[in-house]
């Protein structure tokens, strides 16, 4: 037997493990949205999904069905894409939440976002620009201050 690699093929140093109350269904949604392939399966005695791992461009998401005691936890997520208008838009044809359509950012990314059936966040994102942090300085919103009477 050959000494395991401390990081599997496939993998990065940081995976995200998404727990999750319907988990098929979320699955569902990462195949029609974001072309996610499964790659990994195992079903717990009364047929619910008890861990899978998927595959999203060079990437992998691990998941779980909530139960005790694994309570489901919503997260943000951000994804780069090659066309973010297109990706956009079969996210939302997939059955995803509009959380802002696609528009060009002040730091050099054009990006929307949607909610998934679970209540996580995809921030999804087509790098466009390349910018110096003195750039996206000068080029970011000044946020509007409130005056206060004395």
């Amino acid at each position: 037997m050959s000494k395991a690699k401390p990081i599997p093929d496939g993998y990065h140093t940081v995976t995200p493990y998404l727990t999750v109350q319907g988990l098929s269904q979320l699955m569902d949604f990462l195949k029609q949205a974001f072309g996610a392939v499964e790659t990994f399966r195992t079903n717990r005695p009364d047929g619910t999904i008890g861990h899978a791992e998927m595959r999203m461009g060079d990437s992998m998401i691990m998941m779980g069905e909530a139960g005790d005691p694994w309570k489901p936890r919503p997260t943000n997520l951000y994804l780069y894409v090659e066309d973010v208008d297109a990706v956009y838009q079969k996210a939302m044809a997939a059955g995803g939440k509009s959380l802002g359509e696609p528009k060009d950012q002040f730091y050099g990314d054009r990006s929307g976002g949607v909610e998934d059936c679970c209540g996580n966040y995809w921030w999804i994102a087509t790098h466009t620009e390349d910018l110096s942090e003195e750039e996206v300085a000068r080029r970011a919103p000044v946020p509007k201050s409130s005056a206060s009477s004395s």
